[in-house]
């Protein structure tokens, strides 16, 4: 439904996100990423101990795509 939008002030928008002002029948942002992390990387808790003495995280990766996207309209 069409509607009067007042000023509008945008600080920051995501690399995946949506701003849009009007009607609209479909929004699909896409974003892709690549996280390389290490042992004990994504621990939470109150108390966390972890122990890595001899930890490697290898980021070495020859094929150029994972996973495309295409054709996701």
């Amino acid at each position: 439904m069409p509607a009067v939008v007042g000023s509008v002030t945008i600080v920051n928008i995501g690399s995946s996100g949506v701003f849009h002002i009007g009607d609209v029948f479909a929004i699909r942002p896409i974003s892709q990423a690549r996280t390389f992390a290490g042992a004990g990387s994504f621990n939470v808790g109150e108390v966390v101990s972890v122990y890595n003495y001899q930890n490697t995280t290898s980021v070495n990766d020859n094929d150029v795509v994972d996973q495309p996207i295409f054709n996701n309209y």
